[in-house]
């Protein structure tokens, strides 16, 4: 595999022909009926084969639709979960680290971001094991920073996986910032952050579908930043 040599996050070459608006229907479609069949208890990896062949869809359409979708009970056990950003006020944030810094730093680079079934912002990237500092990567981190100061949260504990490449590097860059900015931020290298953001106690940063569905309370940080520190960004509706 080539080294990842990349300066931004943004959109891959064929997403603006694949999320172009004549394909928004079937996208959403296919989105609604992929959660028809989860709701149903169908394998997702068949349902996804059986939807993305119905309605032609090329791997980055599959991928979005995936991210998409979700049961009628994943939607409402999440929802029932979220808590509005205002309640961060006083309280410990613990931060699903490379979820939420990627999904930033796409949406600063123009990437395509998804607005999903259970209401997150998710995007299309991922980091394949190896994880590389971008051009938006200070920036991005500064957005999840003045956004966290603003409204008032007490302490933020990131979580990076160790397992991922250059994760050491990217959390010295992270505790390096907010000790300059004088934010009250701790970075933790751990195995598996699922862990650690799973324990009660604290609200979660994440849009990971599968760790929502067991952990406890949770914000909702990236919609938010869209629509109040990300703006313009490309982001196509999936949710209806």
């Amino acid at each position: 595999m080539s080294p990842d040599t990349r300066k931004h996050r943004g959109p891959h070459p064929r997403d603006t022909k694949a999320f172009a608006p004549e394909h928004l229907p079937a996208l959403r479609k296919a989105t609604f009926e992929l959660s028809w069949l989860l709701s149903r208890d169908y394998a997702s990896k068949a349902a996804l084969k059986l939807v993305g062949d119905h309605y032609q869809l090329n791997q980055r359409q599959r991928i979005a639709v995936a991210r998409a979708a979700c049961s009628d009970n994943q939607r409402a056990q999440r929802i029932s979960r979220a808590v509005a950003p205002r309640f961060l006020e006083g309280q410990r944030a613990r931060i699903d680290g490379f979820n939420l810094l990627i999904t930033v730093e796409a949406a600063l680079a123009g990437g395509l971001l998804l607005l999903c079934r259970d209401g997150c912002v998710r995007d299309l990237a991922s980091v394949h094991g190896t994880y590389r500092a971008v051009e938006e990567t200070e920036r991005a981190l500064r957005v999840v920073g003045h956004a966290l100061a603003e409204l008032g949260a007490a302490e933020a504990v990131w979580y990076l996986d160790r397992p991922v490449s250059n994760s050491g590097r990217l959390a010295g860059k992270i505790a390096a910032l907010g000790a300059a900015q004088g934010w009250a931020w701790r970075v933790e290298v751990v195995t598996n952050p699922d862990v650690p953001l799973k324990r009660g106690g604290d609200l979660i940063v994440t849009s990971d579908g599968s760790l929502l569905d067991e952990a406890g309370q949770w914000v909702n940080f990236p919609a938010y930043l869209v629509r109040g520190h990300l703006d313009p960004v490309w982001l196509v509706d999936l949710s209806k």
